[in-house]
């Protein structure tokens, strides 16, 4: 298998935020490994996210190699036992051991809140959520496709328990990361800025804001 050492990792475009794409494991080239030490670089990024009271509440449980088909397989366990009888999809219970085997790195993040604590169970979520954004586009400027899914098997309390966490703990799905295949990486559109943002006050007028920057 090829392989791609910390030193060796790409450098970030010049609009990382813009050119970061969904890369769903399909579109991942199984044959090679990510680095461990890329992999912890990626996640100490992730571990920098802004947090209320510095609690860093995110928790990353890291799948790689012959941990991925049990992982797999946990997934479809848990699908069979929490989806109604009416409601099974073959094809979406397949993709979930699928996914793992495509995909070189999973990681299963859980976000915990401290019981009576002075930090809301908002902020330690929304907290979680920025250190997932920070672990992606630190895998984009790596040269590394990720793909975050938040399915109902892996936001459910089994797949915490199968985890080994407790009810203290809120799963927030799993983020798949591996290199795209050639040519995989897809593009993408956004509605224009001027529909998303309201100024108040001062001089900024919606009119004058410039989103032709290219990419």
């Amino acid at each position: 298998m090829q392989r791609q050492t910390a030193s060796d990792a790409q450098m970030p475009p010049k609009f990382p935020y813009r050119t970061r794409r969904t890369v769903k494991p399909n579109m991942m080239d199984r044959s090679r490994e990510v680095d461990p030490g890329l992999l912890l670089e990626i996640l100490e990024d992730a571990n920098w996210a802004p947090t209320h009271g510095v609690t860093q509440p995110w928790r990353f449980h890291v799948f790689v190699g012959d941990a991925r088909p049990t992982l797999g397989e946990a997934l479809m366990s848990i699908y069979d036992r929490i989806t109604p009888p009416d409601e099974v999809h073959q094809e979406k219970r397949a993709k979930l051991r699928s996914n793992c085997e495509q995909a070189p790195v999973i990681i299963a993040v859980a976000a915990r809140v401290e019981p009576n604590g002075n930090i809301s169970t908002l902020d330690e979520l929304c907290a979680t959520a920025c250190a997932v954004q920070n672990l992606l586009l630190s895998s984009h400027q790596r040269g590394l496709g990720s793909f975050w899914s938040t399915s109902a098997v892996g936001c459910s309390r089994e797949f915490l328990t199968w985890l080994g966490l407790d009810s203290t703990h809120h799963a927030l799905g799993l983020v798949y990361l591996g290199y795209p295949k050639d040519g995989s990486t897809p593009n993408s559109t956004r509605i224009p800025l001027t529909e998303r943002v309201i100024f108040h006050g001062g001089n900024a007028d919606r009119a004058s804001l410039d989103t032709s920057a290219p990419i």
